[in-house]
């Protein structure tokens, strides 16, 4: 046998010990987020002009990329609940307002949605005010940041409902059946029974919506939100250094992506071994 290798028994023992087993071990690629972030620092030390300089523009913008993704990604998993219980629902009044919100979202791109949510519907509200002579509707403006949570809630949570319709639907029938022999009310069961089991289910490509939302939060530069993408797009029209700032912001969408992604796999993994 080699210097430390491990006995092969020693290797299979592990595997019977929860927690241990290679599954919930260490994912190794936590290794290229550290890779990522020692070269965003390199960069930062080497060349702190224009590197340190970016960075310390693009801070406030990297803050309300997170609070943009983190508020919308809360209202969307709530919004993706009823979403999927409508799918599912047998009253036909609310599966068809259910099924018609998700095909007609999912049809528009993410982009002109969010274009309408920040320009056209603030113009709805203040014409609904004068038509009902409502002044504080006529005199509306609109809120960047909260249009622009408006607009990734509506479009992803068309997405999500149908996540949690599918996990909803790969739980068998049985389990719906036995909640309701014991005197449960359909909600109830939903809640205590089906819910819990289909969230397991659907966490895997939760994960995926999330870190897809954190990449098209940049999409709200557009609608004058100062997020990291719109102060890049500053900081280069001001010192015309694109290569330097695309990269630096590029690396700090990957930190936050990586980062992202190894808590969702941390999670799935703590999922897996409760069951």
């Amino acid at each position: 046998m080699e210097a430390g290798q491990k006995p092969k028994h020693t290797e299979e023992a592990l595997e019977h010990v929860p927690g241990a087993e290679r599954s919930a071990r260490i994912d190794a690629w936590w290794w290229l987020l550290i890779l990522v972030i020692g070269a965003a620092i390199v960069l930062i030390t080497t060349m702190p002009d224009p590197y340190l300089n970016i960075l310390q523009f693009v801070s406030d913008g990297l803050g309300v990329t997170v609070l943009v993704t983190a508020v919308s990604f809360i209202l969307v998993l709530i919004l993706g609940v009823i979403g999927g219980l409508g799918r599912l629902a047998k009253n036909r009044i609310i599966y068809f307002i259910s099924t018609l919100y998700v095909e007609v979202v999912r049809g528009i791109p993410l982009l002109v949605q969010l274009i309408w949510w920040y320009f056209a519907f603030p113009v709805v509200i203040q014409q609904l005010g004068i038509l009902l002579k409502i002044q504080a509707l006529a005199d509306f403006q609109a809120n960047p940041i909260a249009m622009a949570i408006l607009g990734l809630v509506f479009c992803y949570g068309a997405y999500m409902s149908e996540i949690y319709r599918a996990g909803i639907q790969s739980i068998p029938k049985g389990q719906m059946e036995a909640a309701r022999s014991l005197g449960m009310s359909y909600f109830q069961a939903m809640r205590h029974i089906i819910l819990p089991q289909a969230i397991r289910v659907v966490l895997p490509p939760m994960g995926n919506e999330f870190i897809a939302l954190l990449k098209d939060s940049s999409l709200v530069s557009v609608v004058a939100v100062a997020d990291m993408t719109r102060r890049g797009r500053e900081f280069m029209s001001t010192h015309f250094n694109p290569i330097e700032v695309w990269t630096l912001v590029a690396l700090l969408y990957l930190v936050l992506t990586l980062f992202s992604a190894r808590m969702v796999t941390w999670i799935e993994k703590k999922s897996r071994i409760e069951r």
